[in-house]
């Protein structure tokens, strides 16, 4: 989505303080979508009767993915420019909360210290990466399309492979969504900077938003490959 509308100009000392201002809007959302999954996650990772209805109703958790879905279609499309952006801030932490809950199995999975760890390690690589997206005076623009194509070769590869359940392509789906999400924190965060620079002060609020949605998106996917790597099994 571009949120550009007519050219805006300002001076250096302003558009500096401008795009630091929103920034640090988008970065206090994501962080507070992620506390939100994280304390839902938890919940329900304790709630007998919720793991239960999971492992017994298959279809739940693909239910719950397609209201992931359609709350990212509704905040990261069209429609988010017609509704306030109370309304989407809203919607985004639904998301969080919906994607907490879904998210639940991994603490039966993995024990608490290596998800901390991995947690750990992705925040350092997500900021490290983010940090280079900001300040690189390199044009990342060229890279969109092609991090584009590889996040649907490895959604189409990770559909496979659920079928062929290939050991050895699991270690190269986990591999590449590293890279590839370390790579899209850089794109995003250049591509969220040009935006606020040359976005009408009026749209701040609903781009911090949805800068906040593509940041968080970018930093669970980052975590949960890494977690195929540093994850330790509970059994």
């Amino acid at each position: 989505m571009d949120f550009s509308n007519s050219p805006q100009y300002y001076d250096q000392n302003t558009l500096a303080m401008k795009t630091s201002s929103v920034l640090k809007t988008v970065y206090m959302k994501m962080c507070l979508a992620l506390v939100v999954s994280a304390l839902v996650a938890l919940y329900c990772s304790t709630s007998y009767g919720y793991l239960q209805f999971l492992a017994t109703h298959s279809w739940a958790i693909w239910g719950l993915f397609i209201v992931e879905l359609g709350l990212v279609f509704v905040i990261s499309g069209s429609t988010l420019t017609r509704m306030s952006s109370g309304l989407a801030a809203v919607l985004f932490y639904v998301f969080a909360a919906v994607n907490g809950a879904a998210l639940a199995p991994i603490f039966l999975v993995y024990t608490h210290a290596s998800i901390v760890k991995t947690f750990f390690i992705c925040a350092g690589t997500f900021g490290a990466m983010s940090i280079y997206g900001y300040f690189t005076t390199a044009d990342l623009t060229k890279f969109g399309t092609y991090l584009f194509y590889a996040l649907i070769g490895l959604i189409i590869a990770s559909v496979v492979n659920i079928f062929t359940k290939s050991s050895t392509m699991e270690w190269i789906i986990s591999g590449a969504g590293v890279l590839i999400f370390i790579g899209l924190t850089a794109w995003d965060t250049q591509w969220l900077k040009n935006q606020i620079q040359s976005t009408p002060a009026e749209y701040h609020a609903k781009l911090s938003t949805y800068g906040a949605l593509n940041l968080y998106l970018d930093f669970i996917n980052l975590f949960l490959y890494l977690l195929r790597f540093f994850g330790r099994s509970n059994d």
